[in-house]
């Protein structure tokens, strides 16, 4: 991990810490090495940075293409490790290099549901994260945030400070024979599961 990445990582993980209560559960289903897509839900626009501070891992993401074309903010993200998708087509160039990056052992954030919930609650898992597990070869990490829509919801420019939990389920491996549709119900009913388990763990 560079240096550049630990130094942010850091301090960010501070910084959310202290604002936002963060609490952390699962981080030994995560793998030390060897790439892996990390599935999760997505409520705010926070969630990516969430993610990023709640394991040791380097994280990749994807991010729509126009937030690249915002002065500054596109080379902000460009230095976190995010890379251009279009969000409303087959995009084979995002799709190779997610390929290319997992190939090479890294981890890429995928929010399944495709957009950021309206009211918090978890939506329908589009089929293409298991598209692009299958063809790299890697498992996907379900994982959960709790309390990202109650601190930054759509719409909402300012935050308001709230308890945040982050859960990360057990890794899931896919076979060739598994069918996308039924990965996806399967993905959905992962991150699901992780509901409460912040509760439980008290």
């Amino acid at each position: 991990m560079s240096l550049w990445w630990r130094a942010i990582q850091s301090t960010v993980h501070v910084i959310v810490s202290i604002l936002l209560q963060l609490r952390v559960y699962g981080r030994e289903n995560i793998p030390a090495k060897g790439g892996f897509i990390l599935a999760s839900n997505h409520q705010s626009y926070l969630d990516p940075v969430l993610l990023g501070v709640s394991m040791d891992r380097k994280i990749h993401f994807m991010a729509r293409s126009s937030l690249f074309r915002i002065p500054l903010f596109g080379v902000l993200i460009t230095s976190l490790n995010a890379f251009p998708i279009e969000r409303n087509a087959a995009d084979m160039r995002g799709i190779r290099e997610a390929l290319k990056r997992l190939q090479d052992g890294e981890v890429i954030v995928m929010f399944p549901e495709g957009t950021r919930s309206k009211d918090g609650s978890i939506g329908n898992m589009k089929a293409g994260i298991a598209m692009i597990a299958g063809k790299a070869g890697v498992p996907i990490v379900p994982a959960l945030i709790e309390g990202s829509y109650r601190v930054l919801p759509r719409g909402k420019l300012i935050p308001t400070m709230s308890k945040i939990n982050v859960v990360f389920g057990k890794p899931k491996y896919l076979t060739m024979t598994d069918e996308h549709s039924n990965i996806s119900a399967s993905l959905y009913s992962a991150i699901s599961s992780l509901q409460g388990i912040s509760k439980r763990k008290v």
